[in-house]
């Protein structure tokens, strides 16, 4: 009897070791994850799961799923709002289209940030998957200032371990406006401060639709287009507008316009080539003139000579 009762208690010792050993927080170099956020929801969590077999849109649903399902540990917690429900996901070429309830829009600002980044850099881990884009209730998700928030990948998400959300960085940016004439390209060094949590592709664009500062270089990009989202992946910079960008607001050669974008972008980032979308879709030519369709190359010829 007594060893009968040693030996059920070195089993359960053995069997709390096993389970304090294979908590799902505790995720290998090699080990498939998600990201759910942490105990008291201020931040992301690494959490072991098997992606299942199958297409894309498949694993896209199980995954949703499981960042649904209540947490059995007090490391992480689930990012889903329980009364937050999936209405919708379907895959449009490498683009996830998630729809929402409007349960979702009930979420507090910072929970609904760290929510999105969650699923969000869950999604793309998918093969196929390659950015995410939220609706709620058929509509387009907006930020804070009331501006669709557009496609989505883990680039538009920083990880700021051990510091602080808010924190700022300067560097210094090349741009490509436009010379007097509209028919080449002049680069200008811009000196920026930004927060940690901006990506530099998505900077730059943003810069380059502000305008130059100073004089002698002239601006490229209509200010009224929307910018939807920039992400890169696979060395291609996908800058997604809406359809007013197709829509000339000054004086240049549309050559000029679309390339002051490529070039500043190639120069100052990982991209090797740049894919303009409209609205997700790249049948599109600017000003009837320039092909879309395809990512392109910064092209030097089109940069004006310096002066002596």
């Amino acid at each position: 009897m007594k060893r009968k009762i040693k030996l059920l208690a070195v089993c359960l010792c053995m069997s709390a070791l096993a389970v304090s050993c294979g908590k799902r927080t505790d995720v290998g170099k090699e080990d498939p994850y998600i990201y759910c956020l942490n105990e008291d929801r201020t931040g992301l969590a690494k959490v072991s799961f098997d992606f299942p077999e199958g297409e894309a849109e498949e694993v896209a649903e199980a995954v949703l799923e499981e960042l649904k399902k209540p947490s059995e540990e007090i490391e992480y917690t689930a990012p889903i709002p329980a009364e937050v429900e999936v209405r919708e996901c379907e895959l449009r070429g490498s683009i996830l289209d998630v729809d929402f309830n409007s349960a979702y829009l009930e979420m507090g600002a910072l929970e609904e940030k760290l929510v999105r980044a969650a699923v969000v850099q869950s999604l793309v881990l998918i093969d196929g998957v390659n950015a995410v884009s939220f609706t709620v209730d058929g509509e387009m998700l907006e930020d804070s200032s009331g501006f669709p928030v557009g496609l989505m990948n883990e680039d538009d998400f920083v990880e700021n371990t051990g510091s602080s959300p808010t924190a700022y960085q300067t560097d210094t940016l090349t741009l490509y406006f436009a010379d007097k004439e509209g028919k080449r390209l002049v680069p200008q060094k811009v000196d920026v401060r930004y927060s940690s949590n901006v990506s530099r592709e998505k900077l730059i664009v943003e810069k380059l639709m502000q305008g130059p500062s100073g004089s002698g270089v002239y601006p490229t990009v209509n200010p009224d287009a929307n910018l939807l989202s920039v992400t890169i992946k696979d060395g291609i910079c996908y800058v997604n507008f809406d359809s007013t960008f197709l829509t000339g607001a000054y004086d240049v050669l549309p050559e000029v316009t679309v390339y002051s974008i490529v070039n500043s972008l190639v120069g100052g980032t990982e991209a090797q080539k740049v894919q303009i979308t409209i609205n997700g879709e790249t049948d599109a030519k600017y000003m009837e003139t320039v092909d879309l369709s395809q990512p392109l190359e910064a092209k030097e010829e089109l940069v004006a000579a310096e002066e002596e």
